[in-house]
């Protein structure tokens, strides 16, 4: 369920569980872990993250949820794994995100979201704390307030505020996303391992 594709240095993975809004189980965030560990290892240039169909990822499977995936370290270990690596990293947030999954995109370098997307972290509602990594990445971006109206006042933001608070990047019309990223890879695909992970290192 999760669909790994390489093309040159670009390597995309899909979650693709559209049936299930995407949610994901502790198997498919195992193979996200140990696809990011082989980018890394297999000198990738630019990582990917997207889904299929209509939302990028409704956060954990409703049934794994019952046994203890909404607080499992995969979570943190994940978004850790994405946010180490020494490639260029792009959230294709293809629809709307929601809980745990956030941390996946809020780990990436860049964001690029399709009209229509929404974003929403529901942990106060549900009685979770969310991953520790998450809530300073989401302030880091959107500032502490804007933080709190999401995590704590369990705000749904949709695409264009989210561009306008810092939470995304770009928006583009859901058919024209992954040409949007491809544009966006292209320098780094063309690059040396070596020097996309050099200019990275740059960037605080």
């Amino acid at each position: 369920m999760i669909a790994l594709e390489r093309d040159g240095g670009v390597w995309t993975a899909t979650i693709d569980r559209p049936d299930k809004a995407n949610s994901v189980t502790g198997a498919m965030l195992a193979e996200l872990e140990r696809i990011a560990e082989a980018a890394a290892a297999e000198g990738a240039r630019v990582l990917v993250l997207t889904g299929t169909g209509t939302v990028f990822s409704a956060g954990a499977d409703i049934h794994e949820v019952r046994a203890g995936l909404a607080t499992d370290p995969v979570w943190e270990r994940l978004s850790g794994r994405i946010a180490s690596l020494p490639c260029l990293t792009i959230a294709a947030l293809n629809g709307t995100l929601a809980g745990g999954a956030t941390g996946m995109a809020l780990a990436c370098d860049l964001r690029i979201a399709a009209e229509g997307a929404r974003f929403f972290y529901p942990v106060m509602r549900l009685g979770f704390l969310p991953q520790p990594s998450d809530p300073v990445r989401l302030a880091a971006l959107v500032g502490p307030a804007r933080a709190k109206m999401i995590l704590m006042a369990g705000q749904k933001i949709d695409a264009a505020e989210a561009l306008a608070w810092g939470l995304i990047d770009r928006v583009v019309p859901a058919a024209e996303l992954m040409a949007a990223v491809a544009a966006l890879t292209a320098d780094a695909r063309a690059a040396t391992p070596g020097h996309v992970a050099a200019i990275k290192a740059m960037v605080p």
